[in-house]
């Protein structure tokens, strides 16, 4: 009886282990993010819901394709980094089964020129950079018809590339680019695509300058919170979300985030 006793004991305590451990892990989040904007805004949540017993690490990845890597393979929970059309063209691409779980920021992207005032001022043979992944060099590549610098065969939108040009009568040259790096190489081109908050953290030049903007009125475009299917029911990361959008905290820092303008994001959750 004595052995039975201990047996059962030690099943008690084992078995209180276990959940306090599941326990634990289920009130623990990794969210991976980029610079700017999102991690501003991400860590801000972070710390408020540290101070609600959910204990979120903010991880920050430098490009666009390791976010979504670490979130197919469990490295981190959730990702906020990424809209839906870049989400569903990853995983039409890579195979991944994602979901989005809750709208986050709707930037304002733009056309940047350091050298010139206007489109007239380009030149024959100016250098453009845009960026490397599909739906987001499409985006440019609209912006650049809507300008008159380009045509684009019909139909195309957002998923158009360098090789759906049917008109470039400017004889522009262009330089694929990993988006968080254009701001990085504005001031070396002629035109360049350009994201606010990439802009605002690099303290390189007025964000509120671009020449032409995408507009902020298309929440397809919303940066948004983003996990496995499998786990787009979680509670923590539920919890998370929805202490992301009621902070007053966060819409300060989002607002920082963009130079204070309403002409550069929208918070998608509240349009």
């Amino acid at each position: 009886m004595k052995v039975l006793h201990h047996l059962a004991a030690a099943a008690l305590i084992l078995g209180i282990l276990l959940f306090q451990t599941l326990a634990a892990r289920a009130e623990s989040l990794k969210i991976g993010t980029v610079p700017g904007a999102y991690s501003d805004a991400a860590n801000v949540a972070a710390r408020e819901a540290k101070a609600e017993g959910l204990d979120v690490q903010v991880v920050e990845f430098s490009d666009w394709t390791t976010p979504n890597v670490a979130l197919d393979a469990g490295d981190i929970d959730v990702n906020f980094f990424q809209h839906r059309p870049f989400m569903e063209n990853a995983a039409k691409q890579k195979g991944y089964d994602f979901a989005v779980v809750g709208l986050g920021i709707l930037q304002n992207i733009g056309l940047y020129s350091l050298k010139h005032k206007s489109f007239d001022a380009i030149p024959v043979g100016g250098s453009v950079a845009v960026a490397n992944d599909p739906v987001n060099q499409g985006r440019a590549l609209l912006l650049l018809q809507k300008a008159g610098l380009i045509k684009l065969k019909d139909g195309v939108g957002f998923l158009g590339t360098l090789d759906d040009i049917t008109e470039n009568p400017k004889k522009l040259k262009f330089t694929e680019v990993e988006g968080p790096q254009l701001v990085r190489i504005t001031g070396d081109v002629d035109l360049a695509q350009g994201y606010p908050h990439f802009i605002v953290a690099s303290g390189s030049f007025d964000p509120t300058s671009g020449l032409i903007y995408s507009g902020i009125e298309d929440k397809l475009f919303a940066v948004s919170f983003v996990t496995k299917a499998s786990r787009q029911n979680d509670p923590a990361v539920a919890r998370f979300v929805t202490l992301f959008q009621k902070s007053d905290a966060v819409k300060r820092q989002i607002r920082k985030s963009f130079a204070d303008s309403d002409k550069l994001y929208l918070l998608a959750w509240q349009n």
